[in-house]
């Protein structure tokens, strides 16, 4: 088997795992809770069959060659739309995580958001805008594109990192469909950064490092799939004592951004309370 056919197959089967994801997410009706993630699985399911019939009319050499660039400018649209998905789907994957802590979940919200608007700001500001010629718009895009999925891996491994570090305080299972979300990115995001110390080479379809990509992405599917298809354990009831510190920040993070209830206070010429005590111990001592 050569190495184009294999990759081929590969592709139909990465395809077909994404169907075969989208069709349990749905009947399942997880969509409703990750709405994100349903919109990550659709662009995909919907945008592969456009991709390989671009891909097989540039092989043959269809409308003059036409097809190269429709389908260069469709492929990274999809590659920029999946990057903004995905800072959503995180969002998701941290609000189902901390649900048992509504006022910590809206602190780290507002938090998470921030951390996002900061890491673009910093990625999309160090693009090399210097460079002139025919190529400078396809470096543009290409360039802020890799520097957005950039972003979005490292956002992804710290929302993992940071499930694994508090499993046992949030009470979330490893069967968690949260969890393996984040897991399945996790790992895409690792092999991402691996791949990219050798992207400064000429690559192709059937270059080894593409066979080594491919294979993480069957895996993380195939890893969906399972989750999707295994009943999900209900979350264990969270139980913490009333001195917990954990329950103290959920009630701190609560109460931020509420005024509160209102209290008057006397001014120091007027009638109080004080005074008329003083008055009867003033009585009480002539007397």
């Amino acid at each position: 088997m050569s190495a184009q056919t294999a990759m081929s197959l590969m592709s139909v089967a990465e395809f077909a795992l994404w169907v075969v994801l989208g069709f349990l997410f749905w009947t399942k009706k997880l969509h409703h809770r990750f709405p994100a993630m349903g919109g990550y699985m659709a662009l995909h399911v919907g945008s592969a069959p456009v991709l390989l019939f671009l891909i097989y009319g540039q092989s043959q050499h269809w409308f003059n060659n036409l097809f190269f660039p429709i389908y260069f400018y469709t492929y990274w649209a999809i590659y920029i739309a999946s990057a903004v998905l995905l800072f959503f789907v995180c969002m998701e994957v941290f609000r189902s995580a901390l649900s048992a802590f509504p006022g910590l979940m809206k602190f780290g919200i507002v938090i998470f958001r921030w951390a996002i608007l900061a890491s673009v700001i910093v990625s999309l500001s160090s693009i090399d805008f210097s460079h002139r010629g025919g190529g400078f718009l396809v470096d543009i895009i290409t360039s802020s594109a890799f520097k957005l999925m950039h972003s979005v891996s490292i956002v992804e491994l710290c929302l993992l990192g940071f499930l694994c570090l508090g499993m046992n305080a949030l009470r979330l299972s490893v069967r968690n469909l949260s969890f393996g979300i984040a897991l399945g990115f996790g790992l895409m995001s690792s092999s991402d950064f691996i791949i990219a110390s050798f992207w400064s080479r000429k690559t192709s379809l059937t270059d080894p490092v593409q066979f080594v990509y491919e294979s993480v992405i069957l895996v993380t599917l195939g890893m969906w799939v399972a989750y999707c298809a295994l009943p999900e354990p209900a979350r264990q009831p969270l139980m913490v004592p009333a001195n917990s510190l954990i329950f103290r920040w959920d009630e701190i993070a609560t109460a931020l951004g509420h005024t509160g209830t209102q209290v008057a206070v006397q001014p120091a010429g007027g009638f109080s309370l004080t005074g008329a005590e003083n008055a009867v111990e003033e009585a009480l001592t002539r007397n």
